[in-house]
């Protein structure tokens, strides 16, 4: 997964990467990361974390509403976008966990609130509860976990949809084929029409860059192959933080009802519903994301809870 011709070039690539003067790379944890960061030094930490297969242009429209308030901290996800591995790569959960809780100690981030969205809301609980198990408080966790449309319960093709998927990560020939299907037939826009969100001809473009990189396919199988979310109900129960969530009920990928059943289990949970948006609400209606989180936070600091 480490020949240079496999991933995305910062210095070609990135030149239409959305923000690009706020990106940064270090290496850490087994990773040469890609990072964004946003807004005072001193405001409180806000994490914003994507989904499999995007990165982290897909919270393009949103950063500007967030970053006078906020420290934004908006990592490519592991093996996605511009992150490389620079070892052997874990992307099973709880791996890809500790290396962005890693990531976040080695910039000295301590994070207060996370935003998820798909699998990345996944990884903002699982953020949430391991800082949880640091009973000497030598980690922070978040105060708040927010999630946009998250895959938040077992996928019920798991049994079939896991082993295509390792199959297809164990041959590096498939990855391959896919991105040059991507490059030269119209599957990469099939796939953004089925995401059922209208984002517009920088966001498709970005998404197209993203599907000819055959590492960077290889990193979205990586995670369906490696992900085992049967533990995610207890997790749910045992949350110790607020959880927030926001779903599009016109979402064809990830059902409203994963975010139902996540409320109905969490035992501080706020759900809202969208009528529409589909699975990328956050990037084609960030205006709508932005004012969900201001009612989420309002409510949190009416409660008697220190909004941050």
């Amino acid at each position: 997964m480490t020949a240079q011709r496999t991933w995305l070039a910062w210095e070609t690539d990135g030149r239409i990467w959305p923000h690009r003067q706020a990106s940064l790379f270090v290496s850490t944890g087994g990773y040469r990361w890609h990072v964004q960061m946003f807004g005072p030094d001193q405001a409180p930490a806000f994490v914003l974390l994507h989904g499999t297969g995007a990165a982290s242009f897909s919270w393009r429209a949103l950063v500007p509403l967030l970053q006078d308030r906020f420290r934004l901290v908006v990592p490519d996800l592991p093996c996605h976008g511009f992150t490389r591995p620079e070892s052997a790569a874990d992307l099973s959960l709880s791996g890809m966990t500790a290396a962005i809780g890693g990531l976040l100690q080695h910039l000295h981030i301590r994070p207060q609130l996370v935003l998820g969205h798909s699998a990345g809301a996944v990884i903002g609980l699982s953020l949430a509860a391991a800082a949880a198990r640091h009973k000497d408080g030598s980690v922070d966790r978040p105060r708040m976990v927010f999630s946009v449309n998250g895959a938040l319960k077992p996928i019920r093709g798991n049994r079939l949809l896991s082993p295509m998927a390792k199959a297809l990560f164990a041959n590096p020939l498939s990855a391959s084929m896919f991105s040059l299907l991507a490059k030269t037939t119209p599957l990469g826009s099939n796939l953004l029409a089925a995401t059922g969100s209208r984002i517009g001809p920088e966001g498709e473009a970005i998404y197209r860059l993203l599907l000819g990189s055959s590492g960077h396919v290889r990193g979205a199988l990586g995670m369906m192959a490696s992900w085992d979310l049967e533990q995610l109900p207890s997790l749910l129960r045992r949350l110790p933080v607020r959880l927030a969530l926001l779903a599009a009920r016109d979402d064809p990928m990830v059902p409203a009802t994963s975010s139902q059943n996540a409320a109905a289990l969490a035992r501080d949970a706020r759900l809202t519903l969208s009528d529409t948006g589909g699975h990328l609400l956050h990037e084609c209606d960030p205006e709508r994301v932005h004012a969900w989180i201001d009612d989420a936070l309002r409510e949190r600091h009416s409660s008697g809870v220190d909004a941050a």
